[in-house]
């Protein structure tokens, strides 16, 4: 990557934008939005460019509250985290298999560029993680 040194060739590298960081940007404000019809349900932890963090407004049994879901923007790629699918791993059994291979583990799903199709399967799966904290009477 080239970049530009402060002047005596020290100090910090500055780069111009790339077309991978303006595309982590689209796909984390794609995946920003799958969070927002959550927030009036879920206490908002984080929320801040490149990062959003939903958990529950009160404290589970160990005193803490639990993780819902959330939208991180990382150096090679965008993920999204939805802990009800490690809570309750039915909730994955009908993932398919476009979705399946962005998967990282239980709970994570890692992206480069926007998917439409594997963002509404993932808003989709939100809802079923929603629904099912609910049930469980984990808000």
């Amino acid at each position: 990557m080239k970049g530009t040194r402060m002047a005596g060739g020290k100090g910090p590298m500055t780069t111009a934008p790339t077309a991978r960081t303006k595309d982590h940007g689209a796909v984390f404000t794609a995946l920003r939005l799958l969070l927002k019809p959550f927030e009036d349900k879920f206490a908002v932890k984080t929320d801040k460019p490149g990062n959003c963090c939903l958990e529950t407004r009160s404290a589970s049994l160990n005193g803490r509250r639990l993780f819902f879901a959330a939208a991180k923007a990382k150096k090679n790629y965008v993920s999204f985290y939805l802990t009800p699918l490690y809570m309750f791993p039915e909730l994955s059994f009908g993932i398919s298999p476009t979705l399946k291979k962005r998967m990282q583990g239980q709970s994570c799903f890692n992206f480069t560029t926007v998917d439409q199709d594997c963002f509404d399967e993932l808003g989709r799966l939100t809802e079923a993680g929603f629904q099912r904290f609910k049930s469980e009477a984990l808000l």
